[in-house]
């Protein structure tokens, strides 16, 4: 089992860079695979990125993909989104969620996922 908990939400303008981390607690960190769903007020959880406990390669919506980065410290248990070039569409609470035994054609849909946190509110001003 492992607790996960966000941070580094906030207020941020057009344009502008923020960072978020999930940390994890509980154990075998490392066999887990990672991933950020996000949810706008009125509107479906959407997939964001995901990392495969390999952590050597990580996917993303269209919508993100060349702006977010996503990136696992397994030492730290620890997962960031680079956020960059934020746009008001962004606007949302991001959300970590985590599954060990999750496959490839399940890891983009939130159901899938066993463990989430508490989320965080990511907000870009025009």
């Amino acid at each position: 089992q492992v607790q996960l908990v966000e941070s580094g939400g906030g207020l941020v303008q057009t344009g502008d860079s923020l960072r978020l981390s999930c940390v994890a607690s509980g154990s075998a960190f490392s066999r887990y695979t990672l991933a950020w769903f996000r949810q706008a007020p009125g509107k479906e959880r959407e997939f964001v990125a995901v990392i495969r406990s390999t952590g050597s390669n990580a996917y993303y919506a269209d919508s993100v993909k060349g702006r977010f980065t996503m990136s696992r410290d397994n030492a730290k248990n620890m997962v960031n989104l680079q956020m960059t070039s934020l746009k008001p569409e962004d606007t949302a609470v991001y959300y970590c969620a985590a599954d060990s035994r999750i496959i490839w054609s399940s890891m983009f849909n939130s159901e899938h996922y066993d463990y989430w946190g508490q989320g965080t509110q990511v907000t870009v001003s025009t």
